[in-house]
């Protein structure tokens, strides 16, 4: 009798803003960690150094994860007494079963293919419950006889009956995932608006929390369709360049803020950090756009003034 798991976990969508990572790194870790990339999930975990083989940037190897064992490649190795801030958050270990052989690529291959049948299985089934959720993928594990279907909704989905349809199909273990709409950029991937794969698809699956705030911080234009990515959220982007925005503003007065040139008095209109130019506007409609080398602060006035 097969068996199958209700697995109906909703990842958090949240949008965090000014959030500092405080999670401390456990004290059993081993000293090398080597990371992978799930191939199916471009999920990415670190695993113990194996002892009793060598792997290498880009080999796959197959790896236990938080689905079941399957097929992974190799992103880098780490020291744990070098590169602490790189692993602060990991909360466990996975382990590097062996590297993969010309057979486990060909089963994933076969996976693959039996993969495509089942989505298809799987979405008439869905249509058939007038269930209100949206199949994503659905995925063989390559080292467990078990089949993952990822989907996502707007609420919670009570999809039991779908459930043992799909088992009296399949006969083997079934497992149903919820997940959020970044979760799905990231499996299947895409391009974004810059003309390259979406960044939680090709280059990391630990999004930075973003705000519409970084946005603010970089005179972007604060229409949502302009700094929102295909999956409906705030570009990951946005917090690429946070840091050096935020560093770059404390050099620069706050909009608003009064700047004295000789006996007029001016205000500070926009300031912009890529050219380096503060335009300001005084009596009359006078409108000075000058670069930031002309503005300096008075400490004995607590003001700024304009030396042009």
């Amino acid at each position: 009798m097969s068996n199958y798991i209700i697995d109906d976990e909703i990842f958090r969508e949240d949008i965090i803003d000014d959030m500092e990572p405080t999670d401390e790194l456990p004290s059993d870790l081993p000293e090398k960690l080597i990371k992978v990339k799930f191939v199916h999930s471009n999920e990415t975990e670190f695993c113990e150094f194996p002892v009793e083989f060598n792997v290498a940037h880009k080999d796959y190897v197959v790896a236990t994860g938080k689905y079941g064992k399957d097929l992974a490649t190799v992103l880098g190795g780490y020291l744990l007494s070098t590169e602490k801030e790189k692993l602060r958050g990991i909360r466990s270990v996975q382990t590097i079963i062996r590297k993969a052989t010309p057979a486990d690529m060909e089963k994933y291959k076969q996976n693959c293919e039996k993969a495509e049948e089942s989505f298809r299985i799987c979405k008439e089934k869905i249509y058939n419950h007038k269930l209100d959720m949206k199949l994503i993928s659905a995925h063989y594990l390559l080292e467990e006889p078990k089949v993952l279907f990822f989907f996502t909704a707007d609420t919670r989905v009570d999809f039991r009956e779908l459930l043992k349809d799909l088992v009296s199909v399949f006969r083997i273990r079934i497992e149903l995932r919820q997940i959020g709409v970044r979760d799905e950029s990231r499996v299947i991937g895409g391009m974004g608006v810059c003309g390259r794969d979406f960044c939680c698809h090709g280059i990391t699956d630990k999004l930075s929390p973003v705000s519409i705030k970084m946005a603010k911080d970089q005179n972007l234009s604060l229409n949502s369709m302009k700094i929102s990515g295909p999956c409906g959220r705030l570009l990951c982007c946005l917090s690429y360049e946070c840091d050096f925005y935020q560093d770059e503003r404390k050099k620069f007065p706050v909009e608003g803020t009064r700047v004295f040139a000789g006996q007029a008095v001016y205000k500070v209109m926009e300031i912009n950090i890529l050219t380096k130019t503060i335009r300001i506007e005084g009596p009359d409609a006078n409108i000075i756009n000058a670069s930031i080398n002309k503005f300096e602060f008075d400490s004995t006035r607590n003001s700024w003034k304009y030396n042009g």
